[in-house]
């Protein structure tokens, strides 16, 4: 078993099957796809990093005036713990795994009552009281 093998043969052949596959069985994983493995497995990171900054900058939020101040803390999150930058919308793709982001995104009745301007004038009785 260990590196030594027998002159028949038979140890090298259980060196060289392991699960019913030969090493060099087209059906084995290259080493080429351990590349893929460690994408998996930085993605699985990815996602559960980005999980633990919701617990600190909720989801709900996104969606009021809040909205770019929260992604702002996504994207700092993230790049501290990972140690590069994230732009706005790779945030919005993660975290469109987990949420339905159009559901997320601000009306415009929202929009309008934020923009909504109006002209502000004191009433006439404040001035009188004043004068008195």
């Amino acid at each position: 078993m260990g590196g030594r093998t027998d002159e028949s043969g038979g140890g090298k052949e259980k060196e060289e099957e392991q699960d019913g596959m030969s090493v060099h069985s087209p059906c084995k994983t290259l080493p080429s796809s351990a590349s893929s493995l460690s994408k998996e497995q930085s993605q699985v990171e990815l996602e559960l990093r980005l999980l633990e900054a919701l617990e600190i900058y909720p989801p709900i939020k996104l969606r009021g005036i809040h909205r770019h101040f929260v992604l702002y803390g996504l994207m700092e999150y993230l790049g501290r713990s990972f140690e590069r930058q994230f732009t706005a919308d790779e945030v919005l793709q993660l975290l469109d795994r987990f949420y339905n982001i159009e559901m997320l995104k601000s009306d415009d009745e929202d929009m309008d009552i934020l923009n909504h301007e109006e002209d502000f004038s004191l009433p006439q009785s404040y001035f009188d009281k004043e004068e008195q």
